[in-house]
């Protein structure tokens, strides 16, 4: 059994079938285009178990009315031995009920397809590239950095499931001016490994102990050599060792969190190896680069604005409001001009490119997206880039501020947070909001043991599921698929939820939102959990009747198939699932 054989897969080829047999047959003209049909489970669950649009977005193209269509669809979708009922609703919503039998092959489905279940073809082998974190390389990963890389870690992780092959990328800013100060903080701290009272560290360096460590080691390996050296003869040196020290303690930091990138570039590698030059020779062969001058900032007057002549971007070619320098006045690159031919090396070797950005980054979005339409797009066909915006996370205890660590340079570390609270849980909170959307971060909340702690709650509905298997095992009573027809309708919404997550798996995936999975895996919890309660007014809804093994062994095979989904979610967003709590 492979993922296109799910319920929705099949059911939108059935649908797509009915609109081939309504064109053979004349109804419908030929050739339309059927991309915005969707199948998809109603909003309002009284309405039916699935439902579609096509009557409604293809009545217009075709020149019918759409109800008149509606009724030719419903005539050809109530054969199918599926559907028990075919309604039409409104001006031409269709709405199937499906009989019992196809909910239950669907359970039997996701046992047999288990840790596949879910998994999509839909991506067809095309590399996506997922840029993320690239924080700059100057200290230890801090709770900014955190959201960013969990979300783009998730990302990956169901593009794969999804059937595309993912490259992880984190882009090492080690040209700018913040590896020269990383440098001399460094520098700083060696003299002090050798003896030297340094003193307060100076405004403008690095205060933080963790560069203690690498004065510490350059003091050992070099002596005294560069102690009163001009920092001509140190600084690339110290640049080069400071930078690979703290590539090593990221990498480690990043760990913690479960997360491996496939790929560290170098912006310093990518300059020394000439890469903007040929980007900007490309673009100027394209008539893209021009040599001009910006307008004054605003409030400057012309007294006291000196215009510069510099290479410029046409941006405004592609939405920008103004056209961009890839150049400064000194002639070393803008990190706008660095970046466009580091995504344009990117291009070369992947499909799509999606780049996962703190929101601070946002006005810089445009112009990026500008550059990477302009340098993939001479065919006509632009390499598709999606930029990602996830804002800030507030670290709260008990609601108040959490006060700034002195110790690691006026940040909390993302280390520190991952030992006090898990790395699953930190994953997770990640995920429960919108990326786009603030969020607060409680040390008390994300292990709070309640239903508005979404972390525990999904987490619990699996500990209960396999507690409830191994209670059952010592009863004597085992998972059965022989009689699952005794499971009534509170049962078998469950299964309708669950069979939710192949579709759920493409449209997250297609829309490059894994907080999807985290809010869909809430959902399915709370379906579990208020079955659950049932039982606790009502002996005879528990999954162990003990008076009836048939019907005992038929919950349990349910029971088990909503823990395979709880686990394949949970997979897909880096989290353990727990097997007591």
């Amino acid at each position: 059994m492979t993922a296109e054989k799910t319920l929705h897969a099949a059911f939108a080829g059935h649908v797509a079938a009915a609109l081939d047999a309504l064109e053979a047959a004349g109804t419908l003209p030929a050739g339309l285009n059927r991309a915005a049909v969707a199948v998809e489970p109603p909003r309002d669950p009284s309405h039916g178990d699935l439902a579609t649009n096509a009557a409604m977005v293809l009545a217009k193209p075709a020149g019918m009315n759409p109800r008149a269509l509606a009724e030719a669809l419903v005539a050809e979708l109530a054969k199918l031995p599926a559907v028990t009922s075919a309604d039409i609703a409104g001006p031409g919503f269709i709405n199937l009920r499906l009989n019992a039998a196809t909910w239950l092959a669907e359970l039997r489905a996701i046992a047999a397809l288990g840790t596949d279940y879910g998994r999509s073809v839909m991506g067809g082998g095309t590399t996506v590239n997922v840029e993320y974190v690239s924080a700059n390389p100057t200290g230890p990963m801090h709770m900014g950095h955190c959201r960013g890389a969990v979300v783009g870690d998730a990302l990956a992780a169901l593009l794969e499931f999804a059937g595309h092959k993912v490259i992880r990328e984190y882009y090492v800013n080690d040209a700018g001016g913040q590896v020269d100060v990383l440098a001399r903080s460094v520098h700083l701290r060696y003299r002090e490994a050798l003896g030297e009272d340094v003193g307060e560290i100076p405004e403008g360096l690095y205060p933080g102990d963790y560069l203690v460590a690498t004065g510490h080691r350059l003091a050992t390996h070099y002596g005294s050599k560069f102690a009163a050296a001009p920092e001509s003869e140190w600084l690339v040196l110290f640049r080069k060792e400071a930078v690979a020290d703290m590539l090593v303690m990221i990498k480690t930091d990043l760990g913690l969190l479960g997360i491996q990138h496939d790929l560290f570039s170098s912006e310093a590698e990518l300059q020394a190896a000439g890469k903007p030059a040929e980007a900007e020779a490309w673009l100027r062969a394209h008539d893209l680069v021009y040599d001009g001058h910006l307008e004054a900032p605003k409030g400057k007057t012309p007294d006291d604005w000196e215009p510069v002549e510099l290479p410029l971007f046409r941006s405004t070619k592609f939405g920008d409001d103004q056209d961009r320098p890839i150049k400064k006045s000194d002639g070393s690159w803008t990190y706008f001009g660095a970046d466009l031919a580091y995504h344009f090396q990117k291009a070369q070797s992947a499909d799509a490119l999606v780049d996962i950005w703190g929101a601070d980054h946002a006005g810089t979005v445009k112009r990026i997206k500008a550059a990477v339409a302009a340098m993939t797009g001479a065919e006509g066909k632009p390499t598709p880039f999606e930029v990602k915006l996830v804002q800030m996370v507030q670290l709260l205890r008990d609601g108040e501020p959490v006060k700034m660590s002195k110790r690691s340079g006026n940040f909390i570390t993302l280390a520190d947070v991952v030992r006090e609270v898990g790395k699953d849980v930190v994953r997770f909170t990640m995920l429960t909001r919108k990326p786009e959307a603030q969020m607060d971060f409680d040390f008390a909340k994300v292990v709070e043991a309640s239903k508005d702690n979404p972390v525990f709650y999904v987490q619990y509905a699996h500990a209960r599921i396999r507690s409830t298997l191994r209670k059952a095992a010592a009863e004597g009573f085992a998972p059965a698929d022989t009689d699952l027809d005794l499971l009534g309708e509170e049962e078998l919404a469950l299964v309708k939820l669950a069979a939710q997550f192949p579709r759920l798996v493409e449209a997250a995936a297609a829309a490059r939102e894994p907080h999807r999975v985290a809010f869909f895996l809430y959902d399915l919890a709370g379906a579990f959990h208020g079955y659950w309660n049932l039982g606790n007014d009502r002996p005879e809804k528990r999954f162990i009747v003990a008076q009836d093994g048939k019907l005992t062994g038929a919950r349990l095979y349910l029971v088990t198939q909503i823990g395979q989904l709880v686990r394949n979610g949970l997979a897909l967003l880096g989290v353990e699932a727990v097997e007591e709590m």
